[in-house]
């Protein structure tokens, strides 16, 4: 294994093949987000897992950037106002995309410039994800990860859901 470029606050989970690093300051809801996605994705009958929740090592291999969860916190998250709970895990996922949840109101309503790629060791493409709203999270990533693929020629939305 690789040397980590860097340790991140932020919750790493993987969507069918897709990896997602939910980043954002403490209390936005990243932990939530995480297992809404993984659960409802797993309830349409595709693979979904959690990497890793809180603090995630990420490393540069082969020109991607990894995901992998530090080995103190390995299988726990925690579900907001019940404590920390064990859950399945995939030690590892290829990180496609950074996501920040974003609440009502939306100001800005849309993202500032700076704010499309995330630098870990390489740009990551940043999307935010509005979590209070009629769609479910799920059904609002699917839409832009659908536009982003469309403007970025990026295939990789039809292997999540």
């Amino acid at each position: 294994m690789n040397t980590p470029v860097c340790n991140v606050h932020g919750t790493a989970i993987v969507l069918g093949t897709t990896g997602l690093l939910i980043t954002g300051p403490s209390g936005l809801g990243k932990s939530a987000l995480a297992l809404s996605c993984v659960s409802e994705v797993t309830r349409r009958g595709r693979f979904a897992a959690l990497v890793a929740d809180d603090r995630v090592d990420l490393t540069l291999e082969h020109g991607r950037i990894v995901a992998r969860c530090p080995a103190a916190i390995r299988g726990l998250i925690e579900v907001r106002g019940s404590g920390i709970v064990k859950v399945g895990t995939v030690s590892a996922c290829v990180l496609d995309w950074a996501i920040m949840p974003v609440k009502e109101p939306f100001n800005p309503r849309l993202p500032p410039k700076e704010e499309l790629r995330l630098e870990v060791g390489r740009n990551l493409p940043l999307l935010r994800l509005p979590i209070d709203g009629p769609l479910s999270p799920v059904d609002a990533l699917i839409a832009l990860l659908a536009s982003a693929r469309y403007r970025k020629n990026r295939p990789e939305i039809e292997s999540m859901v």
